[in-house]
């Protein structure tokens, strides 16, 4: 474990509240601090308060979705890795979210919840 004030804070911007409720549990299990949000203008807010080490987006959610957030972050300089976990598994989709400047692109189900955290680490420099 990392001291707690190494401690790097994720956002996790997903809108099925299960799979957020997992994700967040596995996130502080590891030792992370941990802010959700269910839409992408809650989530661009969050983001923009700062604080935000990494982000972990959806794609589809409501008022805002996720690649209106990137589009967003670019528009305003916001630099912080962003792992993009969707539903949609077209090439396109991951073309686009690369282009806006995510670290990497995973279909939720295709990646388990330790991938996740390894992905997270990865991204943040964390050494296991």
């Amino acid at each position: 474990m990392f001291m707690s004030s190494d401690k790097k804070t994720i956002l996790i911007a997903e809108d099925e509240k299960p799979m957020a409720l997992i994700l967040e549990r596995k996130l502080k299990l590891s030792g992370f601090e941990v802010k959700v949000t269910h839409d992408g203008e809650k989530a661009l807010a969050t983001i923009a308060e700062g604080g935000i080490d990494l982000v972990i987006l959806d794609l589809i959610m409501p008022k805002l979705n996720g690649f209106g957030v990137l589009e967003a972050m670019k528009k305003q300089k916001l630099k912080m890795p962003v792992i993009v976990l969707s539903n949609l598994s077209q090439d396109e989709d991951e073309a686009r979210v690369k282009e806006l400047g995510a670290s990497a692109f995973f279909i939720k189900s295709n990646v388990s919840m330790e991938q996740v955290v390894k992905i997270v680490k990865y991204c943040l420099k964390i050494k296991d």
